[in-house]
């Protein structure tokens, strides 16, 4: 029966309808966690949800019969629900690249959607209806909230759609456009760019084609098919075979002779064949530009008929572009396929014309370049580079190159062939000019990976390099310098390049060179992406107190490029821990404090290096031997304050540099005066800013919070931070981002009442369990995640308040916390115990009564079981009973548990056992789970604190005979070594036990 149908039966109460909303609100709201793009709008849509739920649960409560008006409600929250789940299980299946061209119309259901199920909110009787003030602000918030949001495409997305609708507008054919598209696409929605995976995304995306003609939406097939014909041009969606079967079958079609061009396809003012012919208001067909420069030079009649024409009336003639088009490349394949005999001639002049066209086509579309690789080109244009004519390698070497270009399938077609690396490498050693083709060549090849690793172990290679960069060739040089640094992310390379003094050059002229040559090699230096083995050895070499005196010294240009040079060799840690030893960090903070005389770039720079003496100065080494680095509460407060007064780079930089210095355990006094220095209230607003500023904010202030745990943390956290921690873990793909967002709730004060209620409004519990049960199934990966969550649900399960409590148990808490016990690391576990404790605090309270029994004995119904400690009817749920969860054995498993953290939590579950009237029973449920003799072996522990609660577990059960009789005299031993070793409190009590054993009287010295 549907909803509607439902709701027009007088016999259904509204708040039956009502809670069948609620289930298809947090289905709809779990479903969004598996959407494939729009992620940040479905959950921003799924916090909406989520805070209506508390409104329509009041309203259940209120048990109303249904008014017209709450029909109509109901009726709207019910068909745009099942409207957005169903759009977001379309998108959970559909194709990325499918829902990337459709992300508009995603955005726009989605505002559709959200803008009608405010107009529900909105109609809501809210005055009749006897509802909390408290309710009604919050309807009216939500309703404002939802009013003013406006869903958009993420940038990514959008720009990549702008790049599809340019190039489906502008006829963009080239492969290099395409390749660019797909990568474009593909890091847009989330794809690796690897060419299996781009290929696999094509061939899904070809598919939704079919069912766009089964829905019969032809526009959407049309745009699709052209989106296909723009993409199928990148090498990623058809391996280099495909391409040959498609090559050579269109080839053999079109027989051996050129053709003439067909009258029609001549422009009748420059008789040349027409690009881009367009048709006049006159009927006739001329080239585009030669038409209007006839209309620019004040014609106002056709050229031909004389008839007059409307300038504004230009239409493309698609179908005769189209066949010229076809004319072109037909005659052009056949002219590429008959090339080759040519190139084998003995007349040189015919092979370097031969040559000349070849480059000439390469030259005009990428197309041809993709013909020329079809038709085996390669080995013969490698083969040339043997040969003694020089102007014959020369031009082998720039259509190589051209065959190179953006595309890793020639690049490897060309170090495929037998020594082709080789005789590239030789060419290096030739004249200039051939060496700076061969430079560009290699270096063109070293774009791809395979190929890289094959250049630099052709001998003599690195040392020709070298010899080319020290050369007057400027281009070449340049190019060298850019192939080496390529080079040097082999480590065996980087050792070639020492053994040929590559290093040492450099250094020298920083030390000693003009300006001009003190800057080029900063420069260098700089822009190097070097090995950590090459940045060892150039510190090794002395390169840090050069660069330090261009960076006090060195005018404005220098100091930009002497401080990227720093970043780049800083990054390695061991050097940044030389950097702080010898002085780098002060004139390092004088730059980053100009901010007249540094340009942002500058300061970005210098962030970024002092982030990374930060990490450097967290190292096991720097530990050990402590390092003066940010000691001074100057600096500190200084450097922090940058936080608020620069832009994102810096930013970014200063917060994961204290981050890394707050991090370490140890780092208390550091914690201690950034909270002094008012750092909370300046991180909790950029933890609503850009993804990227926002992940470090909050992982700093998770730090913050360690030792913090105070009233005047609590002051600065307001509702609206909470939510947007919240939003942070729905949402977030950093899972360091959600452990610190998971942290900073863990650790803010428990006792805070404010807080605990906020976190509820906003539906802080089930993210909470949700993230303990995800995170109990995924293991290691996400430890650190549960062990935070466990610490935050400790504030829910307080035995002060339990109705917080029942809402906890509501969300199915207590089977997971019993789980926790089993399978959690030993700081969740001690977690998990806490809570338990705490619910087991309220069971005696909650537990009910059972009912006696009544009338004849044989005909009344049996009486409820009781439960063995509480002696009423317990049940996990209503009265968190211990028993009843099967919790007990769990917790005595702890108490063995080699954290004392773990261990001492379980002992104080367990304890709630045995408070007050409860002795009697609790020690018998003790007994059989084995725990009294677990804790009786705590006496011997050498945590003093678990001892000690030992005792006064003890000291209650055995002041019963059958528990003193039972463990007495296992217990003796470690009572008396406590009486003689223990703390001043420790001794009296384990002799008061020792008198319950009579083993002591009560009169003893010992008391």
């Amino acid at each position: 029966m549907s909803l509607d149908m439902v709701m027009s039966a007088a016999i259904v109460p509204a708040s039956e309808i009502l809670s069948k909303i609620v289930e298809d609100i947090f289905e709809t709201v779990h479903a969004a966690r598996e959407v494939l793009i729009e992620r940040e709008s479905f959950a921003e849509l799924s916090s909406y949800l989520e805070r209506i739920v508390p409104v329509l649960r009041e309203l259940i409560k209120k048990n109303i019969q249904g008014s017209e008006s709450l029909n109509n409600v109901t009726q709207i929250l019910s068909r745009e629900i099942k409207v957005a789940k169903a759009l977001i299980l379309d998108c959970s299946k559909r194709n990325k690249v499918y829902l990337l061209v459709n992300c508009r119309k995603i955005v726009k259901s989605l505002q559709d959607t959200t803008r009608e199920i405010t107009r529900a909110l909105s109609i809501i009787p809210l005055a009749s209806l006897d509802l909390s003030s408290s309710i009604i602000e919050d309807v009216n918030t939500l309703c404002d909230d939802m009013l003013n949001v406006e869903f958009k495409a993420a940038v990514a997305e959008e720009r990549a759609l702008e790049r599809i609708e340019s190039g489906i507008q502008e006829r963009k054919g080239d492969r290099s456009y395409a390749n660019d598209l797909l990568v474009l696409i593909a890091k847009a929605v989330g794809t690796p760019t690897n060419r299996s995976a781009l290929k696999k995304e094509f061939d899904e995306f070809k598919k939704e084609i079919e069912d766009a003609r089964v829905r019969k939406d032809q526009a959407e097939a049309i745009q699709m098919d052209q989106i296909i014909a723009l993409l199928g041009r990148a090498d990623a969606v058809s391996s280099i075979e495909e391409k040959e079967k498609k090559y050579y079958i269109k080839k053999n079609s079109l027989g051996n002779q050129p053709l003439e061009p067909l009258q029609s396809f001549y422009c009748p003012i420059t008789r040349d064949v027409m690009i881009d012919p367009v048709e006049t208001s006159s009927g006739q067909t001329f080239e585009r530009s030669a038409i209007q420069k006839w209309l620019a030079d004040g014609n106002t009649t056709c050229p031909l008929t004389k008839i007059p024409l409307n300038s504004e009336i230009l239409r493309p003639n698609i179908t005769l572009r189209k066949s010229i088009e076809e004319w072109k490349d037909r005659n052009t394949m056949i002219t590429i396929g008959s090339m080759k005999a040519k190139l084998c001639s003995s007349d040189e002049q015919e092979v370097l014309c031969c040559l000349g066209q070849l480059q000439d086509l390469c030259v005009e579309r990428d197309l041809h370049r993709e013909w020329v690789a079809l038709e085996n080109y390669i080995p013969v244009l490698v083969s040339f580079l043997s040969g003694s004519n020089s102007e014959m390698r020369s031009r082998a070497l720039v259509i190589l190159r051209l065959l190179a270009m953006d595309n890793d399938d020639n690049k490897e077609r060309i170090a495929e062939v037998e020594n082709a690396i080789e005789s590239i490498v030789k060419s290096l050693a030739r004249r200039i000019g051939e060496g700076k083709l061969a430079v560009a060549l290699l270096l063109e090849l070293s774009k791809n990976n395979m190929v890289r690793d094959r250049i630099g172990k052709v001998q003599g290679c690195i040392l020709l390099l070298v010899t080319i960069l020290n050369s007057e060739n400027t281009q070449a040089a340049r190019d060298a310098k850019e192939l080496l640094e390529i080079l040097s992310f082999d480590d065996q390379n980087v050792v070639q390049m020492a053994k040929v003094n590559y290093f040492k050059p450099l250094l020298q002229r920083i030390s000693s060179g003009s300006d001009i040559s003190k800057t080029i090699v900063a420069t260098a230096l700089a822009d190097m992406e070097l090995t950590d083995h090459s940045k060892a050895a150039l510190f090794d070499d002395g390169v840090l107190k050069p660069l330090l005196q261009l960076v006090s010294h060195g005018d404005a240009e220098v100091k930009q490029v002497a401080v990227k040079a720093l970043q780049n060799l800083s990054s390695l840690p061991q050097n940044g821990l030389q950097m702080i030893r010898e002085a780098a960090l002060p004139p390092l903070l004088d730059l980053l404090y100009l901010h007249q005389a540094s340009s942002p770039i500058l300061r970005e720079q210098v962030a970024a290096t002092i982030m990374n003496l930060a990490i450097s100065a967290t190292l096991p080494e720097a530990v050990e031997t402590p390092l003066a680095f940010l000691e001074s509460d100057e600096d500190i407060f200084r450097l922090f304050s940058l936080v608020s007064l620069t832009g994102p780079g810096v930013q970014q930089s200063i917060l994961r540099a204290f981050h890394a210095i707050c991090q370490p355990s140890s780092a208390i006094d550091m914690r201690a005066k950034l909270r002094q220095c008012g750092a909370v209230p300046i991180l909790v607003p950029l933890c609503e800013q850009n993804p990227t500023i926002r992940a470090s904010a909050v992982k700093l202030f998770f730090c913050l919070t360690m030792d913090g745990n105070d009233d005047t943390l609590a002051d600065q956290v307001n509702q609206r931070c909470l939510e947007t921690l919240l939003m942070i873990l729905k949402t977030s793909d950093d899972e360091e981002e959600k452990t610190a967002a998971m942290g900073i709730i863990s650790n803010l004060p428990n006792d805070h009442t404010q807080i605990t209620q906020w976190l509820l409004d906003a539906g802080a519990l089930g993210i909470i369990v949700r993230f303990l049960i995800d995170g109990m199934h995924h293991g290691g990966s996400m430890n650190h995640l549960v062990e935070n969550a466990s610490g935050a649900l400790c504030r829910f399960t307080l035995s002060t308040n339990t109705e917080w409590q029942k809402r906890a148990a509501e969300a199915g808490i207590i089977p997971v916390l019993v789980q926790l016990l089993a399978s959690g690391t030993a700081l969740a576990k001690k977690h998990a115990a806490i809570s338990l404790a705490q619910f087991s605090d309220s069971s005696f309270k909650l537990s009910r009564p059972a009912e006696k029994r009544r009338g004849f004995l044989c005909c009344s119904t049996p009486p409820e079981p009781g439960c063995p400690v509480h002696l009423g009817v317990c049940s996990m749920e209503e009265s968190f009973c211990l028993v009843e969860a099967n919790a007990v054995e769990p917790l005595v498993r702890v108490l063995g548990d080699a954290d004392f953290g773990a261990s001492g939590a379980a002992l104080m579950a367990l304890s709630t056992l045995i408070d007050g009237e409860r002795l009697q029973d609790g020690s018998k449920v003790l007994s059989e789970a084995g725990a009294i003799a677990a804790i009786i072996r705590l006496l011997s522990n050498p945590s003093i604190d678990l001892q000690e609660k030992a005792l006064h577990v003890l000291e209650r059960v055995f002041r019963l005979p059958e528990y003193k009789q039972k463990y007495g005299a296992s217990a003796q031993m470690p009572l008396v070594d406590i009486t003689q070793r223990g703390t001043g409190t420790m001794k009296p009590l384990a002799a008061r036990i020792l008198a319950h054993l009579n083993v002591l009287y009560e009169q003893s010295s010992f008391f």
